[in-house]
């Protein structure tokens, strides 16, 4: 089953909620499982940075079909940068994104961007927890 757009929304939603309970402003990314954008939503207050970052690290999560952080470490190896660079440079291998998984196939993932990696991270994974 491929992720919808009204599930796309619905982690978009929790995203913004959790923000919010944070007290932070950020922009949140759900990609299909090509890393195409679904949805996308960014906060009043949001950094327009975070427009990108959100999407970035979205792509990132899906390509490897796990948290962007867990790349973090070999952004900088040979084989990230090639895949980066022949992906057209979009991707982002930093903390803050999520891939959405379901029965154990990667359907998507969901960026954040605006707030620490940490925070992030949290929000991601808080909204697709509620998918």
């Amino acid at each position: 089953m491929a992720l919808t757009l009204a599930e796309a929304n619905r982690i978009l939603q929790a995203a913004i909620t959790k923000a919010q309970e944070m007290n932070i402003k950020v922009s949140a990314a759900v990609c299909d499982a090509g890393g195409r954008l679904v949805a996308f939503n960014r906060m009043d207050g949001a950094i327009w940075g975070s427009v990108y970052g959100s999407q970035g690290k979205a792509i990132a999560s899906v390509a490897f079909g796990r948290a962007s952080g867990e790349l973090t470490e070999r952004a900088s190896t040979p084989i990230i940068q090639g895949i980066v660079a022949a992906e057209g440079g979009h991707m982002i291998p930093s903390m803050g994104a999520v891939p959405i998984i379901r029965n154990g196939v990667v359907e998507g993932a969901c960026g954040v961007g605006g707030g620490t990696s940490q925070q992030d991270e949290d929000v991601a994974k808080a909204a697709v927890a509620k998918l």
